[in-house]
């Protein structure tokens, strides 16, 4: 990523006129040094003048026309500020697969490890709540910045069968809007209202239907609440599982509820795409991680994926989520400023010539 670009780039051009400033300025200051060779008395007092006295009026003024002429093109810099981030919800998966000990100690034990050093790590300020999924979701703890009841919420959860990624949304976003009306409903009434725009659209000869809050899609399957995906600062989900959605609502859909929120969702897959038998306390099961379904969770809302195939992968990803969401990058116009350091050094130029000799040369 760049840390400074231009508005205006066109307006750099411009700078090919500090040469041409400075041969004037030079060439004016060899005028006055002529004028001063006919009088003795003159050369006499300047001459105890060192030379970097003498030019540095003029350096300063072509150091401001740099700057001014750099302000005009409104150059803009990436800059790192405290994240607005006020709420984050982890939703952990709590599935059977999550009992395979091919993470120490298995691998609902290295996700609860991390989760705690995720929350260890943030600020008092940030609320975290935390979601357990399996066949269905739940939220074992609303959103608190009580550090002790979080990790005694990780240390609860317990592996059961099935796993509904989409139940694990739309339970996360009814903890960052509670008392907005978003439930399991909410995402069947938003999939029949897309279905049915859809086949309006085909009947139509339009094009079809497109996820709510993506550019040029109607409001007719969206809601009065919509906003732009990712546009919400204020809370984050956290995803995190290892499998399939075999239960609940589609995960897409209720994506699409979150990205209608402006909610922005990052999915961690564990394990790998291609899928492997999980052994441990005499049963085994075939687990494949679906990449696809989490990514485009992610590219809806305007989060990202990330992948961890061992606990200390894991422990990284959430170390570098942290931070992450601690810190957020944002571009800001610095023209003002720059116009303002080249005004000051005008002021100084111009008093230190004044000082001189009563004029600027």
């Amino acid at each position: 990523m760049k840390t400074l670009s231009f508005i205006w780039p066109q307006m750099l051009w411009l700078l090919l006129l500090v040469p041409a400033a400075a041969a004037v300025l030079w060439r004016i200051g060899g005028r006055r040094r002529t004028a001063q060779a006919g009088w003795p008395g003159l050369r006499a007092v300047g001459g105890s003048e060192s030379a970097l006295l003498r030019h540095l009026p003029r350096w300063l003024l072509l150091a401001a026309l740099t700057l001014w002429l750099i302000a005009a093109a409104r150059p803009v810099s990436v800059v790192t500020l405290p994240s607005a981030h006020e709420t984050v919800i982890l939703a952990i998966d709590s599935s059977g697969s999550m009992r395979a000990t091919d993470m120490s100690p298995n691998r609902l034990g290295a996700a609860q490890l991390a989760a705690k050093a995720f929350i260890e790590s943030h600020p008092r300020s940030t609320r975290i709540g935390i979601v357990s999924f399996a066949g269905t979701a739940a939220l074992v703890q609303p959103p608190t910045d009580r550090r002790e009841e979080l990790e005694q919420a990780i240390e609860r959860l317990q592996p059961q069968r099935g796993t509904a990624l989409g139940s694990a949304i739309v339970v996360s976003l009814a903890a960052i809007f509670p008392g907005a009306g978003i439930d399991l409903n909410s995402v069947g009434r938003q999939a029949a209202s897309a279905a049915g725009a859809s086949r309006e659209d085909r009947r139509d000869g339009a094009r079809p239907a497109q996820p709510p809050g993506a550019p040029g899609n109607s409001d007719r399957s969206s809601s009065a609440e919509t906003v732009a995906p990712g546009s919400f600062e204020s809370a984050l989900i956290v995803l995190l599982t290892d499998g399939q959605s075999t239960a609940g609502p589609d995960p897409i859909a209720a994506a699409r509820l979150a990205a209608q929120r402006g909610v922005r969702i990052y999915t961690v897959g564990l394990g790998t795409s291609r899928g492997e038998v999980l052994r441990a306390d005499g049963w085994s099961m075939r687990v494949g991680l679906d990449e696809s379904t989490l990514k485009t969770v992610s590219d809806l809302t305007r989060g990202e994926y990330f992948q961890a195939q061992s606990a200390a992968d894991l422990k990284r990803l959430y170390g570098s989520l942290s931070s992450r969401f601690m810190t957020e990058k944002q571009e800001i116009e610095i023209g003002a400023l720059i116009a303002a350091l080249a005004t000051l050094l005008s002021v100084i130029a111009a008093t230190l010539s004044m000082l001189r000799s009563g004029r600027i040369h």
